[in-house]
């Protein structure tokens, strides 16, 4: 039974996550407070793995998902069940897009898609954002106010947005360079007890 709940849940996932892969993640949240499958910590550590392997976000976290619910058969229903939806809605698509692609329903509809994409990937971002750089626990333990902070995660940030967008040479290395000197990073402090 748990089997078809994985995979009707990333059908779910792929009908309404329109915009991407970071689109997805409300759509994991919310699957993590209902089934209590994964923690909302898990999901941010899915999202790292997903962003460093080759793939789309979306289908390499679906697959993460699925793996951690049920190994390699939950890995396969979770990635069959997010790409269904979207196969099945590209082959429609195809076949009436010739007939009604100067239709003004069809133009507006896709035009009200971009704000809505918009904004589910901007709600991941801001979900992200809370999960990597603020430490709210930290903060409701001490109650100070420099603990709402994870000040390793803002010098990294800051650094990495240093090199990307103000060191001249480093401005045009590929974006893997950059996860990997991260993920170097975080297995670094996590050695040194940082």
């Amino acid at each position: 039974m748990i089997y078809l709940e994985l995979f009707f849940e990333f059908v779910k996932v792929g009908i309404f996550s329109v915009g991407g892969g970071m689109a997805t993640l409300p759509f994991l949240y919310d699957i993590s407070n209902r089934k209590a499958w994964f923690t909302h910590a898990q999901i941010a550590d899915m999202l790292a793995v997903s962003e460093s392997t080759p793939g789309p976000i979306g289908i390499n976290m679906a697959t993460y998902v699925g793996y951690t619910v049920l190994g390699i058969p939950g890995a396969v229903l979770a990635t069959v069940g997010i790409i269904l939806p979207g196969m099945i809605l590209v082959l429609l698509i195809c076949r009436a897009l010739d007939r009604f692609s100067c239709n003004r329903n069809v133009e507006a509809a896709f035009y009200g898609l971009r704000p809505a994409s918009t904004g589910l990937i901007a709600a991941a971002g801001i979900t992200v954002f809370s999960i990597a750089i603020l430490n709210i626990p930290a903060y409701k333990l001490s109650g100070n106010l420099l603990d709402v902070f994870s000040i390793k995660a803002v010098i990294l940030a800051v650094l990495i947005w240093v090199l990307t967008n103000l060191v001249k040479p480093t401005k045009s290395l590929h974006p893997v360079v950059y996860i990997a000197f991260s993920a170097v990073v975080g297995i670094l402090f996590s050695f040194a007890g940082v």
